[in-house]
């Protein structure tokens, strides 16, 4: 037999046999089975007569980490005592990984003594960072990949909007034609699976998906980033787009492997609530969304959870204090970037009902840019607590983070408060409902901080009616509120009826130079006899729409404009009474109205029928800011459509006057344009036609040669070729048509 020849060439031991193929093939990844393991070092060392000692107090650190299987110490022999020593680490295993992740995150650098602090890694990381090489290797260098401009919108040479429309299970993107159809810039089927929504400054659209968040952006609409939080609802970024909040119905979840391959930890588990880092994706705090309300049930969930300021310095939201206690809240304010708690501590309010920050105006905004300062400005916000036994309720304005009270105000016989700041924050406007003492009817008040005075002194405008809505004009020191006295206001009913109110716009008058005194807000007219219920105005200000919304028997859309002028003598007029700029354009309908939705440049505004609130004529209808129709498009389960919004502008307020002060100039050039895109749309449809000419005179021609080609082969003699010069007779005809007819008298 051939294997018996060559004995001698034989291994002489089973260490001399090379099994490396064998192993190599039936090799198991080392992590595996390995992830409950942790190893402890920097553990004291003792003899064989300590071992269990130690061991007891090493049980007793880490039980609150999980349940311990087993703890293993090696021991070596001492040379010289000849008793077992242990080596000063030590490997513990866990029922779980989640719980050996939890011991790592809490015990890894734990004083024991003050010459022993605990380090506590995987069992599995320290096999996999022995086998990094020690010879540094200098990493390859990444080619540079250039990034689409998030913002090339911005640069059209048209300066058109964009529009996302949401139908059936299309999303599309759109540029605004003005009276043309709008040109699709990208559609996606099935895009989001519950809606859309931009962020504040325009440059990403959001996404919703059972996995989390996705946002495209750039002229591919290509995917910028995404954020995995499962179930997710409702989200909110922050004025300028550094940070997302996220929030879903279903706590978060671990699962078997611990959080393994999402953002996670064990500090996240069972928290609804995510802020995240937009730029870097980053996951930066967890919050828990329930909180308890007096009698110990879960508040309902209000949106946006967190409010911003305008600078995103801080964020804050309103929680309850210690086991939900009637008179327990607490104004929590955070920092940013670092998410922690402004001065490590809550605010103690008793009774907080609700707050709102104060908005930066341009002049701070355009300080801020131009000085480069680094120097911490304090931020205002307002809240407000009702009345509490015999204490008053009480509106207050507050600085962050100093959390110095700079102003107070005392109501009493209050039912509720709603704060309305100004664009530019300098005006806070208290809308405040109030009751007579027996209680039996209510009315309003205005209650308006002029913050940028001294003191901040308050004005009070008494109303007789009830205020339903009320809106500032923005960039302008304008407002109007919507009053009712209908007796089905506030009942069950009041879904189906369509109430009768009053629209009034107020200004603020300043007083003449030669006889001084404080500004004032006074009335400038009343319109009675409305269905009016929401006022929107246009961004710029100047127009607004009054609009009936959520009735089913009235859709009535009124625009109108504060700043009327036809001739020089109503504009003189205009500045002695307001009233004579206050003129309405149009009225006009658009049946089942459900929202209205105004450009960033206040130039169109888009009423449209959503799909989401009933299933008749649903589409939308583009007007301009004077209330002509310039599109109406009906679509088939129209479900939503929003204006792309445009980051701040980065001209000064002196070259922003400048142009309105060269408007006509401009405005010529615009008219320009307009004529040749005009020209151009004719041009194309010219063209269209004329290839279409082309093509049936091709047609022609070829199908007529074919045709005298099948009629020689057939011998038969066509009758063009019989053509005789001399038979044809030309016939001349003559039209007399009357120019002009004038009739005259003749008198003899």
């Amino acid at each position: 037999m051939p294997g018996f020849d060559n004995a001698r060439q034989f291994p002489q031991s089973i260490e001399d046999i090379d099994f490396s193929d064998i192993e190599e093939k039936y090799k198991v990844p080392f992590e595996e089975g390995f992830d409950a393991i942790i190893v402890v070092d920097n553990a004291p060392t003792v003899d064989e007569s300590k071992k269990d000692k130690l061991l007891k107090f090493i049980r007793k650190i880490f039980k609150n980490a999980g349940n311990i299987k087993d703890i293993e110490m090696p021991m070596d022999p001492d040379p010289e005592t000849e008793t077992l020593t242990s080596k000063g680490f030590l490997f513990i295993e866990f029922e779980t990984p989640e719980q050996a992740a939890m011991a790592i995150k809490q015990y890894d650098g734990y004083p024991m003594d003050k010459t022993h602090h605990l380090a506590v890694n995987r069992f599995t990381d320290i096999e996999k960072y022995s086998q990094i090489e020690e010879e540094y290797k200098e990493p390859e260098e990444e080619k540079f990949v250039e990034k689409e401009h998030l913002r090339s919108w911005l640069t059209d040479p048209q300066a058109r909007d964009q529009i996302v429309l949401y139908r059936g299970d299309d999303v599309s993107i759109f540029w605004n034609q003005k009276t043309e159809p709008p040109e699709e810039v990208h559609k996606r089927i099935n895009w989001t699976e519950t809606y859309v929504q931009w962020s504040p400054l325009g440059t990403y659209l959001a996404t919703f998906h059972r996995q989390g968040i996705a946002l495209w952006g750039g002229p591919s609409w290509n995917k910028i980033i995404r954020f995995v939080h499962s179930g997710v609802k409702l989200i909110d970024f922050s004025p300028n787009e550094k940070y997302l909040v996220t929030w879903s119905n279903e706590p978060i979840t671990l699962g078997p492997n611990g959080g393994a391959g999402t953002p996670f930890g064990p500090e996240d588990e069972g928290r609804q609530i995510i802020i995240w880092d937009v730029h870097g994706g980053n996951l930066l705090r967890s919050f828990p969304s329930s909180t308890l309300s007096s009698d110990g049930t879960p508040n309902k969930i209000t949106w946006p959870m967190f409010k911003w300021s305008s600078s995103d310095k801080y964020f804050a939201r309103v929680t309850q204090g210690q086991q939900g206690q009637q008179g327990q809240q607490v104004l929590s304010v955070y920092e940013t970037p670092s998410m922690g708690l402004v001065g490590n501590k809550s605010i103690k309010i008793e009774g907080l009902v609700d707050f709102e920050w104060a908005p930066a105006s341009d002049k701070e905004k355009e300080k801020d840019k131009h000085s480069g300062e680094k120097k911490q400005r304090e931020e205002l916000l307002s809240y407000w607590t009702p009345e509490i036994g015999n204490q008053p309720a009480r509106v207050t304005l507050l600085n962050i983070p100093s959390k110095e009270i700079v102003r107070t105000r005392n109501l009493v016989n209050v039912t509720d408060c709603k704060m309305h700041w100004q664009s530019n924050g300098d005006f806070l406007c208290v809308k405040v409902g109030r009751h007579t003492k027996t209680k039996k009817s209510t009315f309003s008040n205005l209650e308006i901080f002029r913050v940028r005075e001294k003191d901040i002194p308050v004005e009070v405008i008494e109303v007789k009616d009830v205020v339903i809505a009320f809106a500032w004009e923005p960039k302008g020191e304008r407002f109007a509120i919507i009053t009712t006295s209908d007796p089905n206001y506030g009942q069950p009913t009041q879904g189906g009826v369509t109430l009768k109110t009053n629209v009034s716009f107020y200004y603020l008058e300043k007083p003449k130079p030669d006889k001084g005194g404080p500004a004032n807000f006074k009335l400038i007219k009343t319109l009675e006899k409305k269905s009016s219920n929401a006022i929107y105005w246009s961004p710029q200000g100047r127009h607004v729409i009054l609009a009936t919304l959520r009735s089913s028997t009235i859709f009535d859309l009124e625009f109108w404009d504060l700043d009327f002028e036809t001739t020089l003598d109503q504009k003189e007029f205009a500045k002695a009474d307001p009233a004579a700029c206050l003129q309405l354009m149009s009225t006009q309908e658009h049946y089942g109205v459900t929202d209205v939705e105004w450009d960033p440049t206040g130039r169109y505004v888009i009423t449209s029928s959503s799909f989401w609130r009933h299933s008749i004529e649903n589409g939308y209808i583009l007007w301009d800011f004077k209330g002509t129709q310039l599109q109406r498009h009906l679509l088939d389960k129209f479900k939503q459509l929003l204006w792309r919004p445009r980051p701040k502008s980065l001209l000064t307020s002196e070259q922003k006057k400048a142009i309105k002060k060269n408007l006509r100039e401009y405005s010529k050039k615009f008219d320009d344009d307009d004529d040749w895109v005009k020209l151009k749309l004719s041009k194309g449809q010219f063209e269209h036609r004329r290839r279409l000419m082309e093509e049936w005179n091709a047609w022609r021609k070829r199908v007529e040669k074919e045709l005298a080609e099948e009629r020689e082969n057939a011998g038969i003699v066509s009758p063009s070729s019989r053509r005789d010069d001399d038979t044809i007779e030309v016939i001349e005809e003559w039209i007399e048509e009357v120019v002009e007819e004038t009739e005259e008298i003749i008198e003899d």
